[in-house]
């Protein structure tokens, strides 16, 4: 296919179409032909959220659900509902991210390069032993799909921008004691409840089901019993690990590497130092002839640390003696560096030393020589880490080979294959959820379930699916998504049926049950004849009651009882029955001291402000919500 593309666009007629197309892209701008179409999903006060932020939300929330909650999301995905509010929840996400940003800009909230830039040196993922590494920073930033630094900046500033908005609104929260002591009385309440539980299982024997019914039901629910599109792909790895194993190195390539990273090998000297300053203040002269008196002090014998913590401007230090801890050459001042690592003995003091701080007298209090591994006590972890970066090199390389040869030889995988001397390997059947590595990264997935590879059954694109493994893949076989038929089915449909019907002739009965109860009626003869009787619980918990949640939880939401006023409701129980509930007393709960109760409250209100917040930035926003455009790829 790809030869004749390649013979027929050789032709004068489309050489003619090919530089019509380029003048007009070239004259008109490549923005004409996408502009006239609005695909944003939102208008929030005339800016708009376009269907790619919507995309990149959708599937980062997907790839977060996916990873918490596994199996259950991807059987939750299948429900057209529960997808359709899910994608509602992003598009709200987003509209409330604009409406922060667009408020950010209203009140003129700003956050410096200075910040931005020492954020950036200071995360932990761009740092190597503790100090930033420009090329891990560009190597992770390209990862997350920034490819200029300054974009990374300007996510960076904005994501900042909002939290110094947002911030500053929850810290002013605060809770006070009266409240705290109404949230514990309130949590340590206990009621008295009785409850008869029905049955619902006793109802199934009465139901009656037509054919019709359970045709309606498969019609209208046929997601629920749909096999999952379905594809197998033959591919080939680029690992890094396995070209590693295939680099031999040479006594002299050892050496060379160790020489040329001796740094890392290398403990540099260290001193432990200790300082008195005196501050230049008005009088310069005054501050030098001060310094010079507690010299001659220290010279004279009297002790170093007394006088620090006596006189020593630098009061923090001068509270431990002066001591300034571990300090490398070059960290210090100039003048203090120099004069510090000019003292030779552990013990011995400086003349006094100016600096832009002022006047300091140095003591050297303790010592560490620099320190250099030998070779052969790094030899195993050296080789290991030569071969790696050869290794990384090779991949590089390997990488451009492999995708050339799957690109110019799309039919098959065997050329590139034989390039890296590997076997063309064949997957397990994969779906859009959960699979087994390296079939759980996204990007591979897209490229497994893309036009190219189903439709086109070419050899995909290569994909880093990380920084030492690449992947090539090309169509095995491919299952379409299909509803499973009515007869195979049609058992699982009566079962639900069934039970959908039992739990509404239970609620039927309960509800007649709560009438007559409510009225004061001894409904003792009627639960007995539903094989119920009522069970009497004491002081019943929020917490750690041991009785069903549903139940717990309707107990404490129903009113206190009064004289002439049945507190009571049905309850429907997690396991599809019912039950009947009555609360007979409210017993008080004793207000008690917690140590973390302030900062829950805090939380609490903190989170009601934002929320607050944002509806309120909502009734003043002019927001327009658009049909939603689902991502193509559902994994």
């Amino acid at each position: 296919m790809l030869e004749n593309i390649r013979e027929s666009s050789q032709g004068l007629t489309a050489k003619i179409i090919l530089g019509f197309i380029i003048l007009t892209f070239a004259v008109a701008g490549i923005g004409s032909y996408n502009n006239s179409v609005d695909t944003s999903v939102a208008d929030v006060n005339g800016e708009k959220i376009s269907q790619d932020e919507f995309n990149k939300a959708y599937q980062a929330q997907r790839n977060r659900m996916a990873q918490q909650f596994g199996d259950m999301f991807e059987t939750l995905s299948a429900d057209p509902g529960y997808m359709k509010n899910f994608r509602d929840g992003v598009v709200d996400s987003l509209i409330n991210q604009k409406l922060v940003d667009q408020n950010s800009d209203s009140l003129a909230i700003r956050v410096a390069d200075q910040r931005i830039k020492s954020t950036i040196r200071n995360m932990p993922e761009f740092q190597i032993d503790g100090v930033f590494d420009n090329n891990r920073y560009l190597a992770m930033i390209n990862q997350a799909g920034f490819f200029q630094s300054s974009d990374f900046r300007d996510y960076l500033r904005t994501e900042m921008t909002r939290r110094q908005l947002t911030q500053a609104l929850v810290a002013s929260e605060f809770s006070l004691p009266y409240q705290e002591d109404i949230y514990t009385a309130l949590q340590n309440q206990q009621r008295d409840i009785r409850f008869a539980t029905i049955d619902a299982e006793q109802f199934k024997a009465t139901v009656e089901l037509t054919d019709d019914e359970v045709n309606d039901y498969y019609l209208a629910n046929q997601t629920r019993f749909e096999n999952q599109e379905q594809v197998k792909v033959n591919y080939i790895t680029l690992d890094v690990n396995d070209i590693a194993k295939t680099i031999v190195l040479t006594d002299a390539d050892i050496e060379a590497y160790y020489q040329s990273n001796i740094s890392q090998y290398r403990d540099e000297e260290q001193r432990r130092v200790a300082h008195i300053l005196i501050e230049f203040g008005d009088d310069e002269a005054s501050a030098k002839t001060r310094a010079e008196a507690l010299l001659a002090k220290i010279n004279a014998g009297e002790d170093f640390a007394t006088l620090a913590k006596e006189n020593s401007d630098d009061t923090f230090s001068g509270e431990n003696g002066g001591d300034l801890d571990w300090i490398d050459a070059g960290v210090m001042d100039t003048a203090f560096d120099e004069a510090a690592f000019a003292l030779a003995e552990i013990g011995s003091v400086s003349d006094v030393v100016k600096t832009d701080f002022g006047f300091h007298i140095i003591k050297l209090t303790d010592y560490k020589a620099e320190k250099v591994q030998s070779l052969a006590d790094v030899r195993e972890s050296l080789i290991a880490k030569a071969k790696n970066e050869k290794a990384q090199d090779k991949f590089f390389e390997l990488q451009q080979e492999i995708a050339r040869l799957s690109f110019e030889f799309p039919d098959s995988l065997d050329d590139a294959a034989g390039v890296i001397n590997t076997e063309v390997k064949t997957s397990d059947w994969l779906t859009r959820g959960n699979n087994s590595a390296p079939f759980n990264v996204g990007a591979v997935l897209d490229a497994a379930f893309s036009d190219l590879v189903v439709n086109e059954q070419l050899n995909s694109d290569i994909v880093e699916v990380s920084d030492n493994l690449a992947i090539v893949m090309r169509l095995n076989e491919y299952q379409e998504a299909s509803v499973k038929p009515l007869a195979e089915v049609s058992p699982q449909i009566k079962d639900i049926l069934i039970a959908q019907k039992a739990s509404e002739k239970a609620q039927t009965v309960a509800d007649e049950l709560l009438v007559a109860f409510k009225a004061g009626t001894d409904i003792t003869e009627q639960l007995t004849e539903i094989g119920a009787t009522m069970e009497v619980k004491a002081s019943v918990s929020r917490v750690g009651s041991g009785l069903d949640a549903s139940l717990a939880r309707e107990a404490f939401k129903l009113p206190r009882p009064s004289e002439g006023n049945v507190s009571a409701t049905t309850v429907n129980l997690s396991n599809g029955n019912l039950a009947l509930l009555e609360v007979q007393a409210v017993n008080d709960g004793e207000v008690t001291a917690s140590a973390n109760l302030s900062q829950q409250l805090t939380q609490q209100l903190a989170q009601a402000a934002y929320l607050s917040y944002i509806e309120s930035l909502k009734a003043d926003a002019d927001i327009v919500r658009k049909e939603i455009t689902a991502p193509t790829s559902q994994y």
